[in-house]
């Protein structure tokens, strides 16, 4: 039920901390997985990594999922060189950085800045859009159909808490916060998520979002102190947790998912 031989399964962002598990996942149950990144190098060390650690057939590419020119190509690669795309996992978006700069914190909305707005959006919302045009439409022509997954967070779910990024002696106009883009970008993948569920349903194309918590990756003592006390299990998610959601929904005991929203976050969102 949960096998995935044969399954070609591209992976946007897939170099990254939570892309590589994605494709860790997929392989261990014997799909081949396609690292797409931003980073080529990266990508192909990562495919080299999965394919002899588990004796799949993985490739890697540099893809700018910005560029609907370059998505379009990688899409006609991959076609030419597995035959077909069987999932699609739209994982790839920036992370917002919360920067100062003298007495004025950009991550604030009254300080944030267009370009970057414009940066985070291409990635995380266009370049999904992008990827599902081309990858989907290739999906949607499987006799079989597929699957596509979005990575949304919690936090399109809920409003981000900013008194987790508070920092003492800092006033107000300075205090540090989760930015607008984040939850503009996780929200939004939600929306897609539900359209694209029922545009191709009739050619058997699933697609489901996932809302993760935070995983924690070494993050400030206090911070992890102050979050895990908004989560029901009183902690982080561990790196390999979302690893069962993803084979799951790329599998065939997913078949009669679609358009879900999983919120998988330790049961921050219940409250």
């Amino acid at each position: 039920m949960f096998e995935l031989k044969n399954k070609v399964v591209a992976i946007t962002g897939g170099a990254g901390l939570l892309g590589r598990q994605h494709a860790e996942a997929v392989a261990e149950f014997g799909a081949s997985p396609i690292i797409l990144d931003l980073f080529k190098d990266r990508a192909e060390a990562v495919a080299a990594d999965i394919s002899k650690k588990y004796k799949v057939n993985a490739f890697g590419t540099g893809l700018d999922i910005t560029s609907e020119g370059d998505v379009e190509k990688c899409c006609e690669i991959i076609l030419k060189k597995y035959g077909k795309i069987d999932v699609l996992i739209n994982n790839a978006a920036n992370n917002p950085k919360m920067e100062t700069k003298g007495s004025k914190n950009f991550s604030r909305l009254e300080n944030f800045d267009l370009k970057i707005w414009e940066q985070d959006i291409a990635v995380g919302l266009t370049g999904a859009f992008l990827c599902s045009k081309y990858f989907g439409h290739t999906i949607s022509k499987n006799p079989e159909g597929g699957s596509i997954i979005n990575i949304s967070s919690d936090l399109g779910i809920i409003a981000p808490d900013q008194r987790l990024y508070r920092k003492e002696g800092l006033p107000e106009d300075e205090q540090p916060v989760k930015p607008v883009t984040y939850s503009v970008v996780k929200t939004g993948l939600i929306g897609l998520t539900r359209y694209i569920a029922t545009y191709w349903a009739d050619k058997n194309v699933r697609c489901n979002a996932i809302c993760p918590g935070g995983v924690y990756n070494n993050q400030p003592e206090d911070f992890v102190d102050k979050l895990t006390k908004l989560i029901p299990l009183r902690r982080m998610a561990k790196l390999g947790e979302y690893k069962g959601t993803i084979v799951f929904l790329c599998s065939d005991a997913a078949s009669y998912m679609n358009g879900a929203i999983l919120s998988i976050d330790g049961g921050r969102t219940a409250w």
